[in-house]
């Protein structure tokens, strides 16, 4: 099951530890980021060691829009990690809920 950008940031506030990954480009993480993992999507299948140890644990990944961590999500889950979830809307909706609540 997927997430919303309001739980999100609600667990982001609340301080709590996530295991965030943004698959985006580093022009783009540089630009604006929630402080996530970095792993472009592209990369995702050369650096799968690196998330090795969250198989079993929930795994959120974001994006610009959600296109790419939603392939990233199908990617991990056909990898054996059991707990993926997309954030809906990406980054996008993530600073538009924060602008609307201005």
């Amino acid at each position: 099951m997927d997430i919303t950008v309001e739980e999100l940031r609600d667990r982001l506030e609340a301080g709590e530890e996530l295991n965030l990954i943004d698959v985006r480009e580093e022009h783009e993480y540089e630009a604006d980021n929630l402080g996530a993992y970095l792993i472009p999507l592209g990369e995702l299948p050369d650096r799968l060691e690196e998330l090795e140890g969250l198989k079993d644990k929930e795994v959120l990944i974001h994006c610009r829009s959600g296109a790419r961590s939603e392939r990233a999500k199908q990617f991990l889950l056909s990898q054996g990690f059991q707990n993926v979830r997309n954030v809906l809307g990406g980054i996008l909706a993530y600073r538009e809920l924060e602008q609307s609540e201005e």
